[in-house]
């Protein structure tokens, strides 16, 4: 590909908004453009990247025995409205109207549509185990995008479905998925680690997330060195510092004047915030619940809502709490009536813990569980943190910022009984399909490359997923003998199937090998009157700082053997 035809041009300046290395540099190199908030075209160079990882993810689901297809992007609402999820996905549903006024979904998922598809093709156990997959775009109505292509409101995304008789042939499945998953991050030169995930709005029994460790990342996760358990915060458990377990004492009011957040009310009475209970308010599909938790431990709000749930949690406001005869600042669960009251376990496992007392300006003392009051659910809603006990080992547990750059979900059976895709078993019986499902976003792990894969000067991309291998770089081209040189070496390379970007530019040295560090292409080969004089061009690795000159006569061979090399050690293992 000549330089100076490609569509796509180096900037200078990037907008300020651009807040991840991935989207400086993608803008930058001239890759992508946002068309509107987390809407991206991208040009050919990044496309051909996006092509190249669509090949490495299609060979590892082919491998792994899935077979591709392609469904609707347009998916009718009622589909989603057997499954429910119509509700859990809420506003991140596109939804438009076609000219009969019904409603269609654009999908973010295709999980509906692949089991009503199944359930028509499969009838007997015969017909199992399946794993069905497409590369397709996907609709998201995120409500902030951010990153360029780490969250997006559209976006290509590699789905992969399996369906099995019963659980042990889905785990078979999701050990397949976590295999070919490895390999293809290894393809792709990223350090993906496995954590355990919440399943959100897509649902299912576990999932389990890949993460690339990177400061980008709108991710934490929790990990512990010692017996490598990691997790979502979102998921992770830990064991806190345990408070005070002494005999309960008779409860106790005590004035705290103008004190109302745990920190002042523990410095005023001189107990830690381990031994004080806090109260938070929370709307959950509009009714107000209680939450009475340790005051040293934050609400993880995913494990509320899978606790209670329900579609939408949100923090409640002063007005709706006043409203309910609460009185904030002094709030407790000890004679609350007609409110839900859910209880972290921390509350359970100590004594004497100071909470409100439900007047102005006034705590308890001594206030203890089953006693003074009780929950009506009780459940780890706890957010682990870093420090804390892991739940596992009794190591400490750490955290770390990451990129999401895979999950995979075993699904069960909740899709298939409510959309009818069952099978007939040995005996005759009608069973569910038990269903796992896999998902990978492209654009988002070429970003993940490019956050892992750079320098100050620009990207450094893998072989494996380069737009082009080669980028030949002719100096001083009004220089006849450079010119002639620099097409017979292109003409060569290109016969062997090697990917040239031919830098016929005549710009200057600086200008060419600015930009072959921008866009990352793995080996410069330079071609000027100095390396001509010694019957030589020189060879460079976007890895390397120093230079080597080469024969011109051996160049093709020695070009051939560093590309198939560092293609050979570029692989994570």
């Amino acid at each position: 590909m000549l330089l100076s035809k490609l569509f796509g041009k180096t900037q200078r300046e990037i907008p300020a908004e651009a807040d991840t290395v991935s989207h400086r540099l993608l803008l930058k190199s001239g890759m992508i453009r946002q068309l509107a908030a987390g809407i991206y075209t991208y040009l050919p160079l990044a496309w051909r990247v996006i092509g190249k990882i669509e090949a490495i993810v299609r060979d590892e689901m082919n491998k792994a025995g899935g077979q591709e297809l392609s469904m609707p992007v347009l998916q009718p609402i009622e589909l989603w409205q057997k499954t429910g999820r119509d509700l859990a996905f809420g506003k991140g549903l596109f939804t438009l109207y076609d000219r009969k006024e019904r409603q269609l979904a654009m999908g973010p998922t295709h999980e509906e549509v692949i089991t009503e598809l199944v359930s028509y093709n499969v009838q007997s156990y015969r017909d199992l185990p399946l794993l069905l997959y497409q590369i397709q775009t996907k609709f998201r109505d995120e409500p902030r995008p951010r990153g360029g292509l780490i969250r997006v409101r559209e976006f290509i995304m590699k789905d992969l479905y399996s369906f099995d008789a019963d659980d042990e042939g889905l785990a078979q499945s999701y050990d397949k998925m976590l295999n070919a998953y490895r390999n293809l991050y290894a393809r792709c030169c990223l350090p993906a680690i496995l954590i355990e995930a919440d399943s959100g709005a897509i649902g299912g029994k576990d999932s389990h997330e890949f993460m690339v460790i990177s400061e980008s990342g709108e991710d934490e996760f929790i990990y512990c060195d010692g017996c490598k358990y990691a997790a979502n915060v979102e998921k992770a458990t830990s064991v806190k510092d345990k408070a005070e377990s002494k005999q309960p004492l008779p409860a106790e009011e005590v004035a705290t004047p103008g004190y109302q957040s745990i920190g002042e009310v523990s410095n005023f009475l001189g107990v830690p915030a381990r031994q004080t209970l806090k109260a938070v308010f929370y709307i959950a599909d509009k009714e107000l619940v209680f939450i009475a938790i340790r005051g040293d431990i934050e609400v993880n709000e995913t494990k509320l809502k899978n606790l209670l749930h329900c579609t939408e949690l949100r923090m409640a406001g002063e007005d709706e709490i006043r409203a309910a005869g609460i009185v904030a600042g002094s709030a407790s669960p000890v004679g609350l009536k007609d409110i839900k009251i859910v209880a972290d376990e921390s509350v359970t496992s100590g004594t004497n813990f100071v909470a409100g007392a439900n007047k102005a300006d006034t705590h308890l003392k001594n206030v203890n569980y089953n006693r003074d009051f009780k929950a009506n659910i009780v459940a780890d809603i706890a957010l682990a943190r870093a420090g804390e006990v892991c739940p596992r080992c009794g190591g400490r547990l750490l955290s770390a910022q990451g990129i999401e750059i895979g999950h995979i979900f075993k699904l069960g059976t909740f899709l298939s009984e409510k959309l009818g895709a069952y099978y007939i078993d040995a005996s005759g019986i009608s069973r569910p399909i038990v269903m796992g499902c896999y998902g990978i976003g492209i654009g988002r792990l070429m970003a993940a490359i490019v956050e892992l894969n750079h320098d100050d000067k620009g990207i450094i991309w893998p072989m494996s997923v380069a737009p082009y291998l080669v980028y030949l770089c002719p100096l001083y081209t009004e220089n006849d003998e450079v010119v002639k040189a620099a097409e017979n070496l292109y003409a060569e390379l290109e016969k062997l199937g090697l990917e040239v970007l031919f830098d016929d530019r005549t710009e200057s040295p600086g200008i060419k090998f600015n930009d072959a560090d921008l866009l990352g292409i793995p080996l410069r080969v330079t071609v000027s009157p100095r390396t001509l004089e010694k019957g030589s061009v020189e060879l460079k690795l976007r890895t390397e700082k120093n230079t080597e000159l080469v024969p011109l006569d051996a160049a093709v061979e020695k070009i051939k053997k560093l590309v198939s090399d560092t293609q050979a050690d570029s692989q994570f293992t």
